[in-house]
C-alpha cells in the first residue's frame, strides 16, 4: 500500500462489537476534519464485506469480538488483504501481549479505548494515530523464520563493535525480522524501541522465545557480551552507554521534556565516545528520533546503517537520518540482519 497525497481525507472503517464504543469512536473521529467514518462493522464477518464495498484507508480493530477474536482476523486480513489497522482495545493495555501480538502481526498502533472516554489529549492521539496509520506503508508480512546454529557451524566472529538500533512504529515486525538472523553468539546489541513499559517488558519476553541470542531488558550496569541483546526498559528511563566503558550499558532517569522513553538520541548520543566501535541503525518509525546524534556518530567515526525507505511501514526516522548525513549505507528490511553481522565480524574490512 502506497503512501497517499496528504491533502485527502482518509477513509475509517470503525470494527467493534460494542454500539457504545463504536459511537463513542466516531464522535471522535468526526471531531478531525482529516478523517471520515466510512463504516461500522460489529464483527469481523461484517467488517470484511464493509472493507470490499468501503475500500477504507484504515481500520480501528477491537481484539474481542463475537465469530473471530480481533488478532485472528488481523491475521487473516494481513495475509490476503493487508492495510493499515489500528488497534483500540481494552486487552492491548491489560495484555500486553495481545498488544505485542498485535504489533507483530502487522498492526500500526494500539490505544487503550478506555483512555479515550474522559481525556481529550488521548483522543486527539487515537486521531493522530489514524491519520499516521493510513499513510503507512502496509506490506504482507512475512514469516520470520529462525535457524538455529548447528554445533557444527563455525563460530560469529566479533570484532568488539556494539550494535545500537533504534526503532518505533512498525519497529516490532522490523527488530523480530532482523534478530532472526542473528546467531546465538550474536553481536552485543541494545535497542531503543518507543513502547509503553509494560510492551517492552511482553516484547523482550516473546523476542526471547523467538530468536537465538538472549533478549532481556537493559539492567543498569550491565556488562554486555556475546550473544546478549537489550531492550531499554522505558517507563522513566532511558538506556545508555557508559562513557567509559564501551561494553557496559547503564539506565537513565527520564524528563519531563522527552518526546519517547526510550530515547534513540539519548543512546547514539551517549555512544559518542565509543564511535569507532558502535555500529549504528536506524529502522522503521514516526519523527527524527535519533537523526542528529546518528550523523555525529558517523562524524566520529562510526559504521550507521538505515532502513531503505520502501521497506519501512513509516519513513519517518530513517528519512531524517538520510536528511542530516547520518546513514553511511541504506539496506532494505530483509537484508539489515545480514548487513549488521557483516561490519561486525572480523571478516568485514573497510
Amino acid at each position: 500500500m502506497q503512501v497517499m497525497a496528504i491533502d485527502r481525507v482518509r477513509r475509517v472503517l470503525i470494527v467493534d462489537d460494542s454500539r457504545t464504543i463504536r459511537a463513542l469512536l466516531r464522535h471522535t473521529l468526526d471531531e478531525d476534519p482529516r478523517l471520515r467514518v466510512v463504516g461500522e462493522a460489529g464483527d469481523p464477518y461484517e467488517a470484511r464485506e464493509l472493507i470490499k464495498r468501503l475500500d477504507p484507508d484504515v481500520l480501528t480493530l477491537d481484539v474481542e469480538m463475537p465469530k473471530m477474536s480481533g488478532l485472528e482476523f488481523l491475521e487473516r486480513l494481513m495475509r490476503l488483504r493487508p492495510m493499515p489497522v489500528v488497534m483500540v482495545s481494552t486487552r492491548t493495555q491489560e495484555n500486553s501481549s495481545d498488544a505485542v501480538r498485535a504489533l507483530s502481526i502487522g498492526a500500526v498502533e494500539c490505544v487503550d479505548v478506555r483512555r479515550i472516554q474522559g481525556d481529550p489529549a488521548q483522543r486527539a492521539r487515537l486521531a493522530d494515530a489514524l491519520f499516521c496509520a493510513a499513510n503507512a506503508h502496509v506490506q504482507m508480512r512475512a514469516e520470520t523464520v529462525v535457524t538455529p546454529r548447528l554445533a557444527t557451524d563455525p563460530p560469529f566472529r566479533w570484532n568488539g563493535k556494539v550494535v545500537l538500533i533504534g526503532s518505533s512504529t512498525g519497529g516490532v515486525d522490523a527488530l523480530e525480522r532482523v534478530l532472526a538472523n542473528f546467531p546465538a553468539d550474536c553481536p552485543p546489541t541494545v535497542i531503543a524501541q518507543h513502547m509503553p513499559k509494560s510492551f517492552l517488558t511482553s516484547f523482550a519476553e516473546r523476542l526471547n522465545d523467538q530468536v537465538a541470542p538472549s533478549v532481556s531488558l537493559a539492567a543498569d550496569k550491565t556488562e554486555l557480551r556475546q550473544g546478549m541483546v537489550l531492550l531499554g526498559p522505558g517507563g522513566d528511563r532511558h538506556v545508555l552507554i557508559d562513557r567509559n566503558v564501551a561494553t557496559r550499558v547503564r539506565l537513565e532517569p527520564s524528563e519531563e521534556s522527552d518526546l519517547y522513553v526510550p530515547s534513540v538520541n539519548r543512546l547514539f548520543a551517549s555512544a559518542l565516545p565509543h564511535a569507532k566501535r558502535c555500529l549504528g541503525v536506524i529502522l522503521t518509525g514516526m519523527g527524527s528520533d535519533g537523526a542528529e546524534p546518528m550523523a555525529a556518530l558517523r562524524g566520529a567515526g562510526a559504521m550507521t546503517l538505515g532502513q531503505r525507505g520502501d521497506t519501512c511501514v513509516v519513513d519517518g526516522m530513517p528519512r531524517a537520518a538520510r536528511a542530516a548525513g547520518a546513514i553511511a549505507e541504506e539496506v532494505a528490511l530483509d537484508r539489515m540482519g545480514a548487513t549488521i553481522l557483516r561490519h561486525t565480524s572480523k571478516e568485514q574490512t573497510r
